[in-house]
């Protein structure tokens, strides 16, 4: 074959697959190289419009398109040749039955489906409804935007905000900027916020405020469930209430049943009596206005001079909706476990109709003053009249004084201890050396303070003291004296003077007269390696 053929070969083969491709483009849709036309339907009138170029078609009176499965309407419109249109009065955007748009002017490009409505605009999709000056609303994906502020209705919630997205699909709407959500029982403010309108639930994305009668809460990130009143918050959460304000890592609220609860870091600050409880967890009753925190438990109670740190295993606050009959509050006693015999005593002595607030504390109890100190089982503090009383093997120090009692009470001042009743076996204990403790014994003892100073106590039933007489700090002899009722007087918290009220037996013994079995008294106890010295010991138990 010469060169002549080949190159002719070459040229029918080239000119074959040629043809065959546009062949194989003929059977092809159009349709599958572009978008469908947007059809008119119906107009009133028709017109060209030289004008505006672009093939622009006039057409008013009813005006109505159709593209697939969405319907436009309004009184006119200029159609072009590039499958997009702009739409006057009345406009109404229908889709799949299920979404309605109006407004006063439609900008619609038919190739990416995209629509720019404009001027007293609403979007109607059944329980929802949203009013705007302009949105954007892309038809094809069925995702709506606005810049200008918009407002969401959606059963009893009403939404506004400045800038905002909405998804039709999956019925989510994105806000931005101002964003107030109203309900009959609540005011949303936030930053960010996303909202389900199916699921009726808030996603907070930002600093957002949730208000109502009952209390404020405050979060940086969380969910809010508006049918089920149920919500989780984190990012510096927390919850304020009339007395009240409760911190934690997260934060979880039902608000039909008024409980929340704090998880991890938890702070629960009383703004009336400036106490405040830290721990691991925390829950509180709304409708019973009870608090409980557990783990790592510590309240702390400043004074102008001083401050009262106290440590448990268990916190709790009731304020003045106290009620041991509510469901809410039985719900709060189970968490604590079986009631002990110094549990019940503490509910009776406090729990009455005109207690207004109480804290407890359950279960290794230790407390630090800078001069006073402290240590029992379980302890109560009505704050209405300043009264503590522990339970428990209840041990307290005062400078060099040790009291221990069946049971105590105490009345606080503003600043200090005022007075103080020591019940069952009551001992004061002050250590003059290893062996030697000045000790004052009775049934019962009441006791005054000056300034957290002891100065006086009475002493009631079976009294009975040993106290050494010293020279020039040198220790010389021991007193031992039985009296039914006396008074101790005490200077910088040492003894000054005893005054024996009925017929006393006293003995002066000198020390070698004595022997060191009888320089103790019946069911005496020196505590003193359970005192906490400072702050962090009130968290050592031994």
């Amino acid at each position: 074959m010469n060169k002549l053929e080949n190159k002719n070969l070459i040229y029918r083969n080239v000119n074959l697959f040629l043809f065959s491709f546009f062949c194989f483009l003929l059977v092809i849709p159009f349709n599958s190289f572009s978008q469908k036309k947007v059809e008119i339907v119906h107009a009133g009138s028709l017109k060209f419009d030289k004008k505006l170029g672009n093939g622009a078609k006039r057409l008013i009176g009813d005006v109505e398109f159709k593209q697939e499965n969405t319907l436009m309407f309004c009184d006119s419109a200029y159609f072009y040749e590039n499958n997009s249109l702009d739409a006057f009065g009345h406009v109404h955007i229908k889709q799949n039955d299920s979404i309605n748009m109006y407004g006063d002017l439609l900008n619609y490009d038919g190739n990416s489906k995209k629509a720019v409505i404009s001027k007293n605009v609403i979007v109607d999709k059944g329980d929802m409804h949203l009013t705007t000056e302009v949105l954007n609303y892309d038809l094809g994906t069925n995702v709506g935007s606005y810049t200008t502020p918009a407002k969401i209705v959606n059963k009893d919630n009403v939404l506004t905000s400045d800038q905002g997205y909405y998804f039709a699909k999956s019925n989510d709407l994105n806000f931005k900027k101002n964003v107030v959500l109203v309900n009959p029982q609540f005011v949303i403010n936030s930053d960010t916020m996303r909202y389900n309108t199916a699921s009726k639930i808030n996603y907070f994305i930002g600093p957002s405020t949730i208000k109502s009668k009952e209390n404020l809460i405050y979060c940086e990130d969380g969910w809010y469930d508006t049918q089920k009143d149920l919500s989780r918050f984190s990012r510096n959460a927390y919850i304020l209430t009339k007395d009240q304000k409760m911190f934690g890592d997260s934060l979880y609220y039902n608000r039909k049943k008024g409980i929340g609860r704090a998880v991890r870091n938890v702070n629960v600050i009383d703004t009336t009596h400036k106490i405040e409880i830290k721990g691991d967890y925390a829950i509180h009753f709304e409708f019973t206005n009870i608090s409980i925190v557990t783990g790592n438990a510590m309240l702390t109670q400043r004074f102008d001079k001083d401050t009262l740190y106290v440590h448990a295993d268990t916190l709790k606050a009731i304020g003045e909706k106290d009620s041991l009959q509510g469901k809410e509050s039985n719900r709060g006693n189970q968490k604590m476990g079986k009631k002990s015999k110094e549990e019940k005593s503490i509910k009776d002595t406090f729990y009455s109709k005109n207690n207004k607030q109480t804290l407890f504390a359950y279960h290794k109890v230790k407390f630090y003053k800078k001069d006073l100190q402290g240590k029992c089982d379980s302890l109560a503090y009505k704050l209405s009249d300043s009264t503590m009383r522990l339970f428990g093997t209840p041990t307290l120090w005062s400078d060099v004084n040790q009291l221990t009692a069946e049971s105590m009470n105490f009345i606080i001042g503003k600043q200090s201890i005022k007075s103080m009743y020591m019940k069952g076996n009551s001992f004061i204990v002050s250590k003059e050396d290893s062996v030697r403790y000045n000790q004052i014994r009775g049934k019962e003892m009441k006791g005054y303070f000056n300034k957290d100073t002891l100065y006086l106590v009475h002493v009631e039933g079976n009294g009975q003291t040993i106290y050494y007489v010293k020279d020039k700090d040198v220790i010389k002899a021991v007193n031992r004296a039985d009296c039914s009722d006396l008074n101790i007087y005490f200077k910088n918290n040492k003894i000054k003077n005893i005054v024996f009220i009925t017929k006393p037996d006293a003995t002066l013994y000198p020390l070698e007269q004595i022997e060191v079995k009888d320089l103790k008294l019946k069911d005496f106890t020196w505590r003193g390696k359970d005192r906490p010295m400072k702050m962090k010991d009130i968290f050592c138990w031994d």
